[in-house]
């Protein structure tokens, strides 16, 4: 029997992220700071980032949606791309959420960024395009998915726009954007079924 390929995220997730506890500097390079990765020509931190977290809560919040959403998604993406499709999912959520967020900010040194949550979302909303009227449970309370995924975005879309916090809201929405689009184009039938499940709930 072959060990999930999710557990094995995880597993490599909170390793490197509890040695980033440890070690702030061994985060920082870990970490994505646009600027310092043109600068340096080094771009493997835009892969790295999604690997270290900034504290303990930080890293238990992203690791607990996964465990739940992407053992589903696994069996869901693992059928194409020869058994390597949610690999291939999850690490080009990690790259393409953070894009839209990092490229405007290449040439100032001021920002960096890291933590899973943009392929964290991205493996959410994937889930929700295929079981939207599936109940999350939000602390204790059940919740479609549906309407936690119109919530979600609309407050990131706040949060992003207000800037007050630290947390990147952007990665998040770009990452559910991502994961909605992978699954669509992974599996044809995915917008249909939506989008009848929709209007028969």
């Amino acid at each position: 029997m072959s060990l999930s390929g999710n557990l094995i995220i995880i597993a490599v997730t909170c390793l490197i992220s509890w040695i980033g506890f440890q070690d702030r500097a061994f985060q920082y390079r870990w970490s994505l700071n646009p600027y310092q990765a043109r600068r340096k020509r080094k771009y493997v931190p835009y892969l790295t980032y999604g690997f270290v977290h900034a504290d303990f809560m930080h890293l238990l919040f992203n690791m607990i949606t996964l465990f739940f959403f992407g053992r589903v998604m696994e069996t869901v993406f693992n059928a194409h791309f020869a058994g390597f499709g949610y690999y291939l999912f999850y690490l080009g959520g990690i790259i393409l959420s953070i894009l839209p967020w990092a490229l405007p900010r290449r040439n100032n040194p001021r920002y960096s960024t890291l933590g899973a949550s943009g392929a964290v979302s991205a493996v959410l909303f994937a889930y929700i395009l295929l079981q939207p009227w599936s109940m999350l449970y939000i602390y204790f309370i059940p919740v479609p998915a549906i309407l936690y995924a119109v919530l979600y975005v609309a407050y990131s879309m706040y949060l992003d726009r207000k800037g007050s916090d630290n947390i990147n809201h952007s990665a998040h929405l770009w990452g559910a954007a991502y994961g909605v689009a992978f699954t669509a184009l992974a599996e044809p039938g995915a917008l249909t079924s939506f989008l009848g499940k929709l209007m028969n709930p």
